[in-house]
């Protein structure tokens, strides 16, 4: 991984630091090294100095979370944020918690991952037409991240995309992801009309550009134990996606 030359310490900053990115592991650094929201830099390195029990005896990533994936993919994955005892452990988004056991399990039955599991970041596991990524990189305390710290992350997602070509689909893992896609559109120079498309499960929003969405609900326990989704309607909207992609 390559190292910055600073950690983005503001929103202007990381807009700087993401635009000189010229790789994808430029990119990787510069996200790995941000310092921007200080909110989220406070909980993240809490989070990591406390653990969980569960967790006590292994080592905290407690830093911004990359994507990662294939770099030729045509379908990018976007999630809310890094969970606190997931992602934020593991150093890999949708890694190491109920959320990613889902996730996978529904990308490796459709075709997009090798394998069913993501329990850490050298586990093996390779996406095939797929990269996964969060609106926010950083764990956020509730889960909830601030409208300003959505902002203050979008230039890693606005550089991500630019530096990820192939991409013709943006599969939204619930609304604020849908949101901050519908954001992300904007800055890449794409229309949204108004009214704004709503999110729904297995709902597109297709304008005829290059980059339109479809949404998920996202696999949160909340929506799995209640059967608000289930497996067979996650696999759905990933064989969806792919069949878009191929056309």
């Amino acid at each position: 991984m390559t190292a910055p030359a600073a950690p983005a310490t503001d929103a202007a900053a990381v807009a700087a630091t993401a635009a000189r990115a010229h790789t994808l592991a430029e990119l990787e650094a510069g996200i790995v090294a941000c310092r921007a929201c200080p909110r989220l830099v406070a909980w993240r390195e809490q989070v990591a100095r406390e653990r969980r029990a569960a967790f006590a005896t292994e080592e905290y990533w407690g830093a911004p979370i990359p994507g990662f994936g294939d770099p030729a993919a045509r379908v990018l994955i976007f999630g809310l944020a890094p969970a606190a005892h997931g992602g934020n452990r593991t150093g890999r988004v949708f890694t190491g918690d109920r959320s990613g056991d889902w996730l996978f399990a529904s990308l490796h039955r459709t075709g997009f991952a090798n394998q069913p599991t993501s329990v850490h970041r050298d586990d093996g596991l390779r996406l095939h037409d797929a990269w996964i990524a969060a609106a926010v990189r950083c764990a956020p305390p509730a889960n909830r991240p601030t409208p300003g710290e959505r902002d203050t992350c979008l230039p890693w997602s606005v550089r991500e995309l630019e530096l990820l070509p192939a991409v013709r689909l943006i599969v939204c893992l619930g609304g604020f992801a849908w949101d901050a896609a519908l954001r992300l559109r904007r800055a890449a120079g794409l229309e949204t009309p108004r009214p704004r498309p709503r999110f729904g499960h297995d709902a597109l929003f297709d304008p005829g550009d290059r980059l339109p969405l479809l949404g998920c609900f996202h696999p949160s326990q909340q929506n799995t134990f209640t059967g608000r989704l289930t497996e067979p309607m996650m696999d759905a909207v990933f064989a969806r996606a792919r069949e878009r992609v191929a056309r």
